[in-house]
């Protein structure tokens, strides 16, 4: 599983700021206590990268257009595919 980390802002100003907020105070911990811990333990610290993708130096990516077909052979290829599907 993933950690998955719950942020609630209420209010902007410092002095708007309840002294002793707790976690039963936010409302969705409040709603939904038995999906979350008795307490919140905090942000993981940072882990090291476990895979990474190396390029080969000089190589692009593809780039293909987009393949689009005239209006007249668009509208034949759609009748083609109504017969295959009749």
């Amino acid at each position: 599983g993933c950690d998955v980390f719950l942020a609630n802002v209420t209010t902007k100003e410092a002095k708007d700021k309840p002294k002793g907020k707790r976690l039963k105070d936010v409302p969705i911990i409040r709603d939904f206590p038995e999906v979350f811990p008795d307490d919140l333990p905090g942000i993981p610290l940072a882990r090291p990268v476990e895979f990474q993708i190396d390029r080969v130096p000089g190589v692009v990516p593809v780039a293909w257009a987009p393949y689009r077909l005239a209006p007249s052979e668009m509208k034949e290829l759609a009748e083609q595919l109504q017969e295959l599907s009749d």
